[in-house]
């Protein structure tokens, strides 16, 4: 007797354990519905994607005359299947996790869930399936491995048993069908209309081919290498990163003036920079960019601003476009600047928003110099060095554990971790020897330190505000994907608010540097007391074209003064106007940046003819990009920490769905269906690339690889895949995770 309820339980255990998922699940549903919905959609649209690729498989097997088994979206377990059985339709539902004993007379089991219906109709081959593991899918023809050779039949529908051409063709059909789904994803994207990055620069990198020819920010790209019309900011870039090292790209642009200009432009491979650019920056707008709730609630906080708001005057003067506010953000050498923000209310009135935003000042003049020549400067003396950003990524996969078990509340941090770390708004005052480093010489001990302890002095504020210095050890280590030697730290910006020397250089300006030691503090300018910077250049500034003395004080013992003259430009005036011409050589920016739009410009085909030219053009240059970044991948010049894996991709994806208007999801599935037409056409078995590469050598060889030699390939293929597969996987978590 007390058996039975025990048995009984054990029986219906599935059951109720699926039903607690059930329960569960639906619960969550209801209370984050806006999420679920956007989850929905991300794998409804991926799916989208693999499903024409597999049906481009399933179709062509079907025409050449080979068995399909299953077809199946997602990877298994199954969820649901349906086939046509000799006794009506046969549908599964998880079979593999809740089977059942098949009755006796019966073939195969259907699953504690399964059930047939309707009348008997004539049994089908191929079994219709819906995986629970919401990632790719397959087609599973007889005869057919993926991990092997295919394997023996006697069955003439047998992929086996099909000439080489049959075979190939199926492979080839994949990829066909996601590059054909691709020009239809836009043709449909550009009858609808989409707003994409207009050609116009946005801004000019210093020491660039783009500022070398002559071109400034407001100009508009209008022709590359000969094509013009429906020119995009993506056209732009992929001019430099398609060419040749060395080769001059013919451009037409044309000014705000109205004038058309040619020039010659030869990309440039920067830090930084995945593929080789020009120079020229996207085109921004005076509009905050939409962001994330706690994203945006972190920039009200900061600076006072919102997503919505559109800059209308910066420093009391009008902006009409982002290139004339950088330009005034450029000519000011202050701790921060005015802003006035216009607000639109639900109402549709406006509302007016007045806020200051810190700015923060660049260490070099040109992003990719680390020589003396290249320094930031103001009459040629180099502030020291303020650290503003560390890097949070993991060095090892220990630390990567850890510091996760640490985020998630498994593990506390212990007591003083990271008081031996360098730490934003640290002051560098020594590096090994050298006292008071500028950004070249910080640079230079951090290569001669390579695999070593580098020890470097900082000056830290406490709680308190009291001063401390202390020396945090760090190991330089080369990028990756560079012979960069890095520290973990952005490049530092220059310590604007302590008027102390870190060196004075030979400018263009001033051959000779002025005669100020190391170290020592700026005591005042013409006779004025100065406590800053940003004092010394509003003095420097009053006596443009005088000759003025400079006070300054190393110790109580040692002190002096020097004669200068102040002439030529006026003074403040930064990067984008004399560059080390200037008496002020240095790059200035918003201190917190401030995301805004980028500036965009609806695209939208004329008709359908139209529209067909425009999904074309697309879609092969979005392959072309892809086997181009394959190609920088195995030369070495692509890291592949810049790769996004399943995890990374379904993370964007949901960014986008969240975000933006579901044109422009449609839009990120053609490129991702392009870049799988590439991908799985890759000489490498799995991909069908290296499947039908072993066809190709069968047909040339006259026969096929011994069974171990393909198992070999297979295996190895597998292999390789798996391992890049969790490589990426584990990027895209720790981006996900720390970035």
């Amino acid at each position: 007797m007390s058996e039975k309820p025990s048995a009984s339980l054990k029986n219906y255990s599935r059951e109720v354990l699926l039903a607690a998922v059930v329960i569960a699940a639906a619960f969550l549903i209801v209370r984050n519905l806006d999420v679920f919905k956007n989850i929905l959609l991300v794998l409804l649209g991926f799916g989208a994607v693999v499903l024409i690729h597999e049906f481009g498989h399933f179709v062509v097997a079907k025409l050449c005359g080979i068995k399909v088994e299953a077809f199946s979206i997602f990877m298994p377990p199954i969820l649901f299947g349906i086939k046509k059985a000799d006794r009506g339709w046969q549908i599964r539902i998880l079979p593999e996790l809740f089977r059942k004993k098949a009755k006796e007379g019966e073939s195969g089991v259907e699953g504690l869930f399964g059930f047939t219906f309707g009348k008997k109709i004539l049994p089908g081959d191929t079994e219709y399936r819906i995986g629970l593991i919401p990632f790719g899918g397959f087609v599973k023809m007889l005869g057919q491995d993926d991990t092997g050779p295919a394997k023996a039949s006697d069955d003439p529908r047998s992929f086996a048993n099909k000439p080489a051409w049959a075979r190939a063709a199926v492979f080839a059909a994949g990829v066909t069908f996601n590059a054909i789904s691709a020009v239809i994803v836009y043709i449909i994207v550009f009858l609808v209309g989409i707003n994409l990055i207009a050609p116009i620069v946005g801004g000019v990198l210093p020491g660039s081919a783009a500022e070398s020819a002559g071109v400034r920010p407001g100009d508009e790209v209008i022709e590359v290498k000969g094509e013009d019309g429906r020119l995009d900011f993506s056209d732009v870039m992929m001019a430099g990163a398609l060419s040749a090292k060395g080769e001059a790209i013919p451009l037409k642009v044309r000014h705000e003036d109205g004038t058309i200009e040619d020039v010659s432009l030869a990309a440039e491979q920067l830090p930084g920079e995945q593929f080789r650019v020009f120079g020229i920056e996207r085109p921004s707008s005076l509009t905050i960019a939409k962001l994330f709730a706690a994203d945006a609630n972190r920039l009200l906080e900061i600076t006072g601003l919102l997503p919505g708001d559109r800059i209308k005057a910066v420093a009391g003067v009008d902006v009409n476009n982002h290139w004339q506010l950088q330009e005034i953000v450029q000519q000011t050498f202050a701790p921060d600047i005015a802003v006035l923000a216009e607000r639109p209310k639900p109402s549709g009135e406006a509302q007016w928003v007045e806020t200051r935003l810190a700015l923060s000042f660049a260490s070099i003049v040109h992003p990719a110099g680390e020589t003396e020549a290249d320094l930031a400067n103001i009459c040629s003396i180099v502030p020291r060095l303020r650290i503003t950003a560390v890097s949070d990524e993991p060095r090892s996969v220990k630390e990567w554990l850890l510091r996760l078990l640490a985020k998630v509340g498994f593990a506390r941090p212990k007591a003083g971790e990271g008081a031996a770390r360098l730490k934003p708004a640290d002051i560098i005052v020594a590096v090994a020897d050298v006292e008071n480093p500028t950004y070249s010489e910080l640079r230079q001990q951090t290569m001669a330190y390579e695999g070593k302890k580098l020890p470097i002095t900082v000056q830290r504020s406490d709680p308190n505000g009291l001063q401390q210095r202390l020396t945090v050890p760090v190991v330089p280590r080369k990028e990756s994907d560079s012979d960069r030697v890095i520290i973990g730290i952005a490049p530092p910006e220059l310590d604007t608010e302590h008027p102390i020397v870190a060196k004075t250089i030979a400018t263009e300006r001033y051959p000779q540097p002025l005669a100020i030691p190391r170290g020592a503090a700026i005591t005042a300018v013409d006779g004025v007391e100065v406590s800053s910077f940003y004092d010394i250049a509003r003095q420097l500034r009053k006596n443009a074209g005088q000759r003025i003395t400079i006070d300054w004080r190393l110790d109580e013992q040692t002190a002096g003064d020097i004669a200068v003259d102040v002439g030529g430009p006026a003074i403040g005036r930064g990067l984008a106007f004399g560059g080390q011409k200037g008496l002020v050589a240095v790059p200035v920016f918003f201190e917190q940046p401030v995301p805004f739009a980028e500036l965009e410009r609806l695209y939208k085909a004329d008709g359908p003819i139209d529209a067909i030219r425009m999904g074309y053009k697309r879609t092969k240059t979005f392959i072309i990009q892809t086997y181009v970044t394959l190609h920088r991948l195995i030369g070495g010049l692509v890291s592949p920490k810049q790769l996004m894996g399943p995890v990374g991709i379904l993370t964007f994806s949901y960014r986008i769905v969240a975000a933006q208007p579901l044109i422009y999801y449609a839009y990120f599935l053609g490129l991702i269906s392009a870049s799988i037409a590439v991908l799985n056409f890759l000489p490498l078995p799995p991909f069908d690339g290296g499947l039908t590469l072993l066809l190709l050598v069968e047909k040339i060889k006259g026969s096929a690889l011994s069974v171990r030699t393909q198992e070999i390939i297979a295996y190895a293929g597998w292999g390789l895949v798996g391992a890049l597969l969790l490589y990426v996987t584990f990027n895209d978590i720790v981006r996900s995770v720390f970035g």
